[in-house]
């Protein structure tokens, strides 16, 4: 979208913040944060109008309407603060590289005027009145915290057939492209919020795909940091090794904006402190040449749906054309019972952290640990309507991290991701980044069986995951209606070049699909008369 094109609205931002006349909602709701700065400083468009734009579409889109139903709790002091920031533009005191600009917070995140529930009803009234470093971050650089995204609760981390998008707290959030599809999760409401512009930006958290499954399904771009480059404290845990939050917004240059602000290192996470941390600018930065870039072109992991693959090879195709040197990788193994340490990994972490956080929470809370946490649960029926807790209850029978089985569980799963798998692919085939699909397109919402993928999961993200090494993903086109996007992985602190290459990706392939909020795909325009007598 170009910025003349976005100021051909300008003379409708004062109607459009005071107005209840019903009348076309201006192009920069949904534009880059880029391109919203520019107009800031530019005096074409204020934080108030931006603000009050979104809370009306928060209205009309998401809580009616099509009923996407992403965002679970607004700032209510949102416009009083984007009023301020406004003044402060306006005597030439601008707060940092976000200001004015309008940020949902995943409903894991801490922020001191609302409460952090993580989607559990045991934790409605986690009322901690304190930002974690991430949110003070982003606020320092100028931002509004417009709201708390809707998860799929407790981060996916409760049941083995679990809903994803759903949270006792924030009933379903639906895909806007399709409404019968999958948001993913956990992040669900940050990326189908952003997708459906109701924010200029947006944050969510990862463990295990959290950021790159539903920024791929709704089509967006969604970053997944080195774990340490970002500050997990006061965010609800479920892996110290694995956990971290990252963007989830409409360009890879906004990730690279955004995560230059959140990172920082911080003294109460020991992962942040690390000498080889890329400074801010370096991940603000995202000028990369493909022209002679080798990129190794994971195929073992690109999965069976054909229609993907040929999106993913229309994708290469672009790339070769500007001078990428495409290494093909076809093959690679890990080891025997790689995936029930991966777990027992997570489930002691999660016992340890979670108890940790609950017992240290300043709130009045109902449960103080996991043990009280699976009681209260079994007598809400709201809780145990959709699906049970078996995570809970397995994470519960571990001894934490003191558990005898999990050191060498971690060494295991570390050693098969780190040296013996993304190091070791990047060196054997002397490549630069490694790049898949993401994923395959959204599968339908299934509250009977919960998640069922029917042709799997794609990708190498598992990988990053566990070896917490950076992760961005790029909507690359669209399969039967719904998006689908190429990953981009690097090794560990190589945040600012996986940045970079996917700025240069972005340039070559450039693809956005916008939401149609189709109730099914029979509904899309492709399918049209389909259904009816030939």
């Amino acid at each position: 979208m170009r910025i003349s094109g976005l100021i051909l609205v300008v003379s409708m931002l004062s109607a459009c913040a005071t107005s209840t006349e019903k009348k076309e909602e201006p192009q920069w709701l949904s534009a880059t944060a880029t391109e919203q700065l520019q107009l800031m400083e530019e005096g074409a468009l204020t934080s108030e109008a931006l603000v009050a734009g979104y809370l009306d579409r928060i209205a009309s889109i998401d809580k009616s309407g099509p009923g996407i139903n992403s965002v679970l709790s607004v700032n209510p002091n949102a416009l009083e603060e984007a009023r301020a920031l406004d003044a402060k533009r306006a005597r030439g005191e601008i707060l940092g590289p976000l200001h004015g600009l309008a940020v949902l917070l995943k409903d894991n995140i801490e922020s001191k005027e609302l409460p952090t529930t993580a989607g559990s009803v045991a934790l409605l009234k986690n009322e901690t009145f304190r930002d974690s470093p991430l949110a003070e971050n982003l606020r320092n650089a100028g931002a509004v915290i417009l709201g708390k995204t809707n998860l799929s609760e407790w981060a996916n981390f409760r049941s083995e057939q679990s809903t994803s998008g759903w949270s006792a707290v924030g009933g379903l959030t639906r895909n806007p492209h399709i409404l019968s599809r999958t948001a993913c999760g956990s992040s669900s409401g940050s990326g189908a919020a952003i997708a459906a512009g109701l924010a200029s930006l947006a944050v969510g958290t990862e463990t295990n795909g959290s950021i790159i499954c539903p920024s791929s399904m709704n089509g967006i771009v969604g970053f997944k940091p080195t774990v340490g480059l970002v500050s997990r404290r006061h965010i609800v845990p479920i892996s110290h090794t694995q956990d971290t939050a990252g963007p989830m917004v409409r360009s890879v240059e906004d990730a690279a904006l955004m995560v230059s602000v959140m990172a920082s290192e911080d003294k109460g996470d020991d992962a942040t402190v690390f000498a080889d941390r890329p400074s801010s600018a370096s991940l603000a930065e995202t000028e990369v040449s493909l022209s002679g870039l080798r990129v190794g072109v994971v195929r073992w992991r690109q999965g069976d749906d054909q229609q993907v693959i040929a999106v993913f090879d229309d994708t290469l195709d672009k790339l070769a054309s500007v001078g990428a040197e495409l290494v093909e990788i076809n093959e690679h193994s890990q080891p025997d019972g790689f995936w029930s340490q991966a777990y027992l990994v997570l489930l002691a972490e999660f016992k340890t952290s979670l108890n940790h956080y609950l017992l240290s929470s300043p709130a009045n809370l109902p449960v103080s640990n996991l043990t009280e946490l699976i009681g209260f649960n079994r007598s809400s029926k709201r809780e145990m309507a959709l699906f049970d807790q078996s995570i809970f209850i397995a994470a519960e029978e571990t001894g934490g991290i003191e558990d005898e089985r999990y050191a060498a569980a971690l060494n295991t799963v570390r050693t098969a991701t780190r040296d013996e798998g993304i190091d070791k692919l990047l060196s054997q085939y002397n490549v630069d980044v490694l790049i898949a699909p993401s994923n395959n397109p959204a599968f339908i919402i299934d509250p009977v069986y919960g998640d069922n993928a029917p042709n799997g999961f794609a990708g190498i993200g598992f990988m990053a995951a566990i070896a917490g090494y950076p992760h961005l993903t790029i909507p690359m086109g669209a399969v039967r209606d719904l998006p689908v996007g190429i990953s981009i992985i690097g090794g560990q602190w190589d945040d600012a070049t996986v940045l970079g290459v996917g700025k240069a990706v972005e340039t070559a392939a450039p693809f956005r699909l916008t939401p149609g909020f189709y109730s099914t795909r029979f509904d899309a325009p492709s399918l049209s008369g389909v259904t009816s007598p030939q």
